[in-house]
């Protein structure tokens, strides 16, 4: 089995709905997320993808579609909550927003990126991890092991 990851960056806002800190204003990150994906290497020479696990070029295609060109540059607002409203003003104004079904913080993100990439990559490989850098020295992990 072999692990193999890539790395994208994105700029994405998000406002905290009830949060008690400086955070509870809308500002943004520049995020960093480390995709791992995990599977038997080809051995078939007649595989234009022959020694690979998946290639690289695939998950690129796949996280870019499923989260940075939807997120880049968004604001991410819970749409259950009264930040509903500032989502929709937002937008009456021009800005790109995404409503998600909980509060956008970098855990709840991991979940929904894991959701968004598994449903999208070769039934022969598996995600196996993801790492969300907020900021230089803030993450969260995502582990396949500990979401089954």
């Amino acid at each position: 089995m072999i692990r193999i990851t890539k790395i994208f960056t994105f700029e994405t806002a998000h406002v905290l709905y009830n949060y008690d800190g400086k955070c509870k204003n809308m500002h943004g990150h520049s995020y960093k997320l480390f995709v791992t994906v995990k599977g038997k290497v080809i051995n078939d020479l007649e595989n234009s993808k022959n020694g690979m696990v998946v290639d690289f070029g695939d998950i690129k295609s796949i996280v870019k579609s499923e989260i940075v060109d939807l997120w880049d540059h968004a604001v991410l607002v819970n749409a259950l909550s009264p930040h509903k409203e500032l989502g929709e003003d937002l937008e009456n104004k021009g800005h790109k927003v995404i409503y998600c079904s909980f509060q956008p913080t970098c855990e709840n993100m991991l979940y929904a990126i894991a959701a968004k990439i598994k449903s999208k990559l070769p039934a022969e490989v598996s995600l196996a991890y993801l790492k969300l850098h907020e900021t230089e020295n803030s993450y969260g992990e995502w582990f396949a092991e500990d979401n089954k």
